[in-house]
């Protein structure tokens, strides 16, 4: 897929930002609901969040250029580490609003129908974020899989927020309202914490994840086996792009013909087993002591 086409799904969350914004500001209106109103100011981060979105992925599919010859991908990585920010920011106001609620308290009004509001709202934020976590996994977009995550946070948020206000409506404890809203913001805590983890490993150009280390692994293996050498391996990750360099050492007596095309049929393997991967290989003769004078990771 043309990794420009990804932004026709952060015009989705968009859409599913402004559709949640409006519901969830119609279920607090009508109750009075602090729960409610932590749910609503969360869908205004989702917008903000989706609209970050949208313009990394915009520069992340610019192809490479002078300036930016191994491309633009890690530009994804700010929109994660933006929504990060903005969710620990909607924790503090959810927060703020919460503790507010319990000096303050207020009676909760038709809880029924602001319940059955939110509902709508928290199964758009389901639909969206399934499609986008889908998406984002097949066509490694950690700017979609953080958008969808964000979501899915939103649903269990809204999920804890309707049983609140379900039982504070039942029971009449409205101290309940305000202590959800709480449980909330720290629930949300962790995965903007999360998010922001993440992208900072990519910036600092992490080595690839052990299960796609454990697939190029046993790509070399069978080389291997051939009586084939490695060494110098280094792999980052950038987004939906991966690097990996390596010394690929044969016998001394090969022509270069025939090592090049054992290196390309080396390289053919690891992309068959790592998508969006960029291979830099160096051919070397195994006998050749000076072969062994770079085989640490920084050389």
């Amino acid at each position: 897929m043309d990794r420009s086409s990804l932004t026709k799904y952060a015009w989705l969350s968009i859409a599913a930002a402004l559709a949640t914004i409006g519901l969830k500001s119609l279920a607090y209106l009508l109750t009075g609901s602090v729960g409610l109103l932590s749910d609503a100011v969360e869908s205004l981060v989702n917008l903000a969040a989706a609209l970050m979105a949208l313009a990394m992925l915009i520069v992340a599919a610019r192809p490479a250029d002078q300036e930016h010859q191994y491309g633009h991908s890690k530009a994804e990585y700010f929109a994660s580490g933006v929504e990060g920010i903005l969710i620990l920011v909607a924790a503090v106001s959810i927060a703020v609003a919460a503790v507010h609620r319990i000096v303050v308290p207020r009676p909760i009004e038709q809880a029924g129908v602001g319940l059955a509001v939110s509902a709508v709202a928290s199964l758009v934020n389901f639909v969206v974020a399934r499609i986008l976590l889908n998406v984002g996994k097949k066509h490694n977009s950690i700017t979609l899989e953080a958008d969808a995550r964000h979501l899915m946070t939103d649903v269990w948020t809204s999920a804890a927020v309707i049983a609140g206000v379900g039982i504070v409506a039942l029971t009449g404890w409205g101290i309940l309202d305000p202590l959800v809203a709480l449980a909330v913001a720290v629930n949300i805590v962790w995965t903007g914490y999360h998010l922001m983890w993440r992208s900072v490993a990519g910036l600092m150009d992490a080595a690839l994840p052990p299960e796609e280390n454990e697939k190029l692994q046993q790509v070399l293996n069978k080389y291997r086996e051939q009586g084939i050498q490695f060494h110098a391996l280094r792999t980052r990750q950038a987004a939906g792009r991966r690097f990996v360099s390596i010394h690929v050492l044969v016998p001394g007596r090969w022509t270069t013909h025939k090592g090049h095309h054992v290196v390309e049929d080396i390289e053919a393997d690891i992309r068959g087993v790592l998508s969006g991967v960029v291979i830099f290989s160096h051919l070397e003769p195994v006998e050749d002591p000076l072969s062994f004078q770079d085989i640490e990771i920084d050389r």
